[in-house]
Formats: structure tokens, sequence, C-alpha cells
């Protein structure tokens, strides 16, 4: 019986050492959102691929790549007039960041970010889905 409690308590101390798993800071992961959007405005694509998560990585195999999809499937994200962050939030994925952007045009949209915690800490964008707001321009 005391080899179970005591097993339970060493447990329950490695349960409380670990971190969260997203309860994500917040600040760098707007921080690394940001940092791609600025990379964007300065076509500095090996910076903004830097950002992407492994995964985009291995779909899109080099910054040429990756900045082609990102210029024809993401102008918003890719050129936006202005943006600000929304809310964090933590779903079973990981990390979700609402974005409101405007675009060239004026017309807002949504961009909901995904982002994934690498073995170093650091966060990297794993999806990025853009969904028009209805009725809502600049």
């Amino acid at each position: 019986m005391r080899a179970l409690l005591a097993g339970l308590a060493c447990l329950l101390a490695a349960a409380l050492l670990q971190p969260a798993p997203a309860q994500a800071d917040e600040g760098a992961i707007r921080s690394v959102i940001e940092s791609q959007i600025d990379a964007f405005r300065a076509d500095d694509g090996a910076r903004a691929y830097s950002y992407a998560s492994p995964g985009i990585q291995r779909i899109f195999p080099s910054a040429e790549m990756f900045m082609g999809m990102v210029r024809q499937g993401y102008r918003p994200v890719y050129r936006p007039r202005d943006y600000s962050f929304g809310t964090l939030r933590e779903t079973p994925g990981g990390p979700v960041q609402e974005v409101t952007v405007v675009d060239e045009a004026g017309v807002t949209w949504t961009a909901l970010y995904s982002l994934e915690q690498q073995p170093d800490g650091t966060w990297r964008i794993s999806g990025c889905q853009l969904v028009r707001r209805p009725g809502l321009s600049a």
C-alpha cells in the first residue's frame, strides 16, 4: 500500500511540474504571427518560412514554394492593410489565435492561426484558415 501511495505521489508531483500543454504563452504566439506578417510585407520569404511548422515545411519544401502558396491563397495576411489580435483559444490540436485582418481592398477577414510548440519551446505556425467577415469593410 505504501508503495502504491508513493507511486501516486510521484506521478502527481511529475504532473504538477509539467507545463500545461497549451497554456500557451500568448506573447510568444503573437510575436511569431506578427514576425511572419512583417516578413511577408518585406517579401522576405526565408524569414516568413522560418515561422512555419515542420509539417508545413514538409508540404512546401522551399521558401519559394511556400511564398507562392501564400501569395495565391492567403493575400489578406500576405499584404494586410491592418490587423489586430483577438482571442487565443485552446483546442485539442493546440492553440488557435484569432486575428482580424483588413486586406488591401478594405475587406475584413478573420484569420485563425493554429500553432504548435516545438521541442525547444518555440512556437511555429501550423496552419491558417481565412474566413471573410460578411458586411465588414474598412
